[in-house]
């Protein structure tokens, strides 16, 4: 008997996180101590429509010890020409650099958040810490949207997402199926 393709093989369980990290790539940016800062972050999820967002973070992070304190920060969603200052800024610490300076991004303010919005980023969405809770060897912190924004002009709209395992995604071809989505028409 011929052993079919389809066979699920078995995969290392410490690595199995990688099936689902392809949420999008943020820039958390915080504002502590009279200081912007940004870090890079992959493990986020979306929690809600309303939206609620989760971060993992933990306690070695500058951001950390920001968004404890302020309980406010902003996640910027950066386009697919930021990858190489994207990935940069998850190599240097906000503790020794002034993130926005060296990487030549533009802060602006926020309506509702101290934290800067990311003037290059697609897009920014001013969240307030509403609960975090410990999992395992670092913090899910669970953020609510207070108000969003896009940045319409930008030319290459497609986002970034981690494989988990040093590889990046980048959004490609996108399909409108609103039309057969008949039971959420008010959400669109």
């Amino acid at each position: 008997m011929r052993r079919s393709q389809n066979i699920p093989r078995k995969f290392p369980l410490r690595r199995a996180f990688t099936f689902l990290e392809e949420g999008p790539v943020v820039l958390l940016s915080t504002f502590y101590q009279g200081k912007n800062n940004l870090m890079t972050a992959s493990c986020t999820m979306s929690m809600d429509f309303s939206p609620l967002a989760g971060v993992m973070l933990g306690p070695w992070d500058c951001s950390y010890r920001a968004l404890i304190q302020t309980r406010e920060c902003v996640l910027a969603i950066p386009g697919a020409d930021l990858l190489e200052k994207t990935v940069a800024i998850g190599n240097c610490s906000g503790d020794e650099v002034d993130k926005f300076a060296k990487f030549r991004l533009t802060p602006y303010p926020a309506s509702q958040a101290q934290a800067p919005l990311v003037g290059e980023a697609l897009k920014n969405l001013e969240c307030r810490l509403v609960r975090k809770i410990n999992v395992g060897g670092g913090e899910l912190f669970v953020l609510q949207g207070i108000a969003a924004w896009h940045n319409p002009a930008r030319r290459a709209p497609r986002a970034l997402h981690a494989k988990g395992d040093g590889t990046v995604l980048i959004d490609g071809r996108h399909l409108n199926l609103r039309r057969k989505m008949t039971r959420w028409q008010d959400c669109i």
